[in-house]
């Protein structure tokens, strides 16, 4: 019978081997996706936008979540941020004396923080057994919580860090706004856009969505305009309104490869709590590197080795004289 010192000879030698022969492909970043030409979203204009949180308490209507409280009182759902149960949140930009809506200096604005889908979001890269998904029509990131095994691995890969993990689940389950595709089935639309008094939220294609952006931002500020509310396509609710002193800038529209919610304001975005980002999505390459890494076992062989040269190095002379002794 081989001792053991036999048998770590013998592993380290085969995971060495292995290790020498197995050779990785050269790990290249493919191409960032691009948005489906069809694909749905959102367009959301801060300086429409009134604090009413009228889309906050429909989302939550909509997807049955229950009230998150943050004051002692606890007399209505006061979220914070989003959470496994708030896919949608208001938040709001202030600055000094806060005298004028939309001005940066002195001013405030408000922001809707809610999932971006991502045109090449890292969540779906990131996820190991395809619990989140991207569907190749409308390009809605989705998510299924009968396969989700709970590791969070989409909430730490979000650069949005909308994904957020519903920590009294006992089965495990995260927590994101899928732009309400389980309501088109009765003829509706994202809730958070249905009941916008503004117009602030409105929903469409992107594509549509993104040369409404562009009309706006052309506009000389001040000036009066028509607006839509509700749904791109859909029944006439449009009204007249001054036109906002934009950024001369369509948040989403290149970030991260672009994303299917698209965001208007007159201060600056990263100020409003959206991050710098680049214009290609970083799952084109941490993916790359991951499938390199992992094709032709290359990775586990190395790791394999490693550890049996660890162990190798702690076995003790004595320990194998004496199971040589016992066995012979």
């Amino acid at each position: 019978m081989d001792s053991r010192r036999h048998f770590l000879k013998g592993l380290l030698a085969s995971g060495a081997a292995l290790a020498g022969t197995a050779v990785a492909p050269e790990a290249c970043a493919r191409e960032t996706h691009i948005r489906p030409v069809d694909g749905l979203g959102l367009l959301y204009d801060s300086t429409l936008c009134i604090g009413c949180k009228a889309c906050v308490a429909a989302c939550k209507a909509a997807n049955n979540n229950p009230a998150e409280f943050s004051t002692e009182d606890q007399l209505w759902d006061t979220p914070l941020d989003t959470s496994g149960y708030t896919f949608n949140i208001i938040k709001m930009y202030r600055n000094g004396s806060m005298e004028t809506k939309d001005a940066e200096n002195n001013g405030f604005a408000f922001m809707k923080t809610s999932c971006m889908h991502c045109a090449d979001p890292s969540c779906v890269s990131a996820c190991p057994v395809s619990a989140m998904t991207k569907d190749p029509v409308t390009g809605i990131v989705a998510y299924d919580a009968d396969i989700c095994v709970g590791c969070r691995y989409c909430v730490v890969a979000c650069p949005f860090g909308i994904p957020k993990y519903q920590y009294d689940s006992p089965t495990g389950k995260i927590g994101k706004c899928e732009l309400c595709r389980h309501r088109y089935k009765d003829g509706n639309y994202s809730a958070c856009a249905e009941v916008c008094p503004t117009g602030a939220t409105l929903y469409g294609k992107t594509s549509d969505l993104l040369a409404e952006a562009k009309r706006r931002i052309a506009l000389k500020p001040g000036s009066r305009t028509q607006y839509p509310r509700g749904k791109i396509g859909g029944p006439d609710q449009s009204y007249e309104a001054p036109v906002g002193n934009y950024l001369q800038h369509v948040y989403g529209e290149t970030e991260y490869g672009g994303t299917q919610v698209l965001k208007l304001s007159a201060v600056n975005f990263q100020k409003m709590g959206l991050p710098d980002l680049p214009p290609n999505s970083s799952a084109a390459t941490s993916e790359t590197i991951q499938h390199s890494l992992y094709g032709g076992l290359v990775l586990p062989v190395v790791a394999l080795g490693a550890l049996s040269f660890i162990a190798k190095r702690n076995v003790k002379p004595e320990d194998d004289d004496a199971s040589e002794e016992h066995t012979s």
